[in-house]
């Protein structure tokens, strides 16, 4: 008579491809998947909206409950093709492809963008170390800097153009100044919180090895704030580009996506697909400064970096680099 075992089997272990698989899609490459996978989702909801709209005649029925889907006609929503159409498409007659405007544009807000985005994150860094050294200043403070971000911005827009012209002789100094004051609130809060979360233990260590303020700031306070002060930098980097857009519409300059904005706005009617592509250039002109602060992270914050095979291979590439010495002419 046999008898059964009162151990039990281990756990088959997953194979090979799988493990390797949950490993991509855990790290950048998943995020890069699911990006693609979700854009995809999206250009299917968008020509799929308007080919029911178009196949019901905008008037569609389920049952007692009428939609009305003359939202999805032409001149609200263009086909996706139309837009991609209208970039490579001269915006007046014998003029260069709307593209190369656009970009030329895009890199004019950008520039201002990024000289806000710096002005408001100086600011912010130097507010929050005031407060993690300073309760008073912080009880006294605080206070304005929430109730700051409570003006409305497009209120607050046209007054600094005015003073920055009447102090500066120039409206595009006062560009830059909007993007900063959307850009220093997150700064100033998250590296606050950075600042001050800082593990007991190594404070007190610090202090029992005679440390002054400046050494547990430099050496525990602010590379605990790092990965905070990254993602304010985050949520920032598209709002300078929003906060800028914002900024060109009071002065009419031309020279940014603010104007073109504005100039397709006004011939909607005509050409609905060159204003789409507007936007679609100013959301990757976010996009763009968004990637460049998170890839900047990527290589600053090293022990915050996932462990997955992609990012491995990154990090070798990058080793690899630095290691080449260049070839000396004999």
């Amino acid at each position: 008579m046999s008898t059964v075992s009162d151990s039990q089997p281990n756990p088959p272990t997953p194979s090979k491809i799988r493990y390797n698989l949950q490993e991509f899609l855990d790290g950048t490459g998943g995020t890069v998947l699911y990006f693609i996978a979700i854009l995809l989702c999206l250009i299917g909801a968008w020509e799929g909206a308007k080919f029911i709209g178009q196949e019901t005649d905008y008037q569609f029925e389920l049952g007692p409950i009428k939609i009305n889907l003359s939202m999805t006609r032409d001149l609200n929503m263009p086909h996706l093709k139309d837009i991609a159409e209208a970039l490579s498409k001269p915006s007046q007659r014998q003029g260069p492809p709307l593209i190369e405007i656009l970009v030329k544009k895009a890199t004019y807000t950008l520039r201002l963008a990024i000289i806000g985005f710096a002005i408001g994150t100086t600011i912010g860094l130097a507010l929050a170390i005031l407060f993690a050294h300073s309760r008073l200043l912080e009880r006294g403070l605080m206070p304005y800097v929430v109730a700051s971000q409570t003006v409305p911005i497009l209120a607050l827009a046209p007054m600094v153009i005015i003073w920055s012209e009447k102090l500066f002789g120039s409206r595009e100094i006062g560009m830059p100044m909007i993007t900063a004051y959307l850009a220093f609130f997150p700064v100033t809060i998250y590296t606050l919180r950075g600042l001050s979360d800082v593990p007991p233990t190594a404070l007190e260590l610090m202090k029992s090895y005679a440390a002054t303020r400046r050494e547990i700031l430099w050496k525990l306070r602010f590379p605990n704030a790092v990965p905070y002060i990254f993602t304010a930098l985050k949520i920032t980097a598209p709002a300078s580009v929003v906060g800028t857009i914002i900024a060109e519409l009071p002065t009419g300059i031309q020279d940014g996506l603010g104007g073109a904005i504005i100039n397709f706005a006004q011939y909607y009617i005509s050409g609905p697909a060159r204003l789409w592509a507007t936007n679609f250039v100013t959301a990757m002109a976010g996009i763009l400064f968004f990637v460049t602060v998170a890839f900047t992270e990527w290589l600053v914050i090293r022990w915050k970096r996932p462990s997955n095979r992609l990012d491995r291979w990154i990090d070798t590439f990058f080793k690899y680099l630095r290691h080449i010495s260049p070839i000396s002419n004999d």
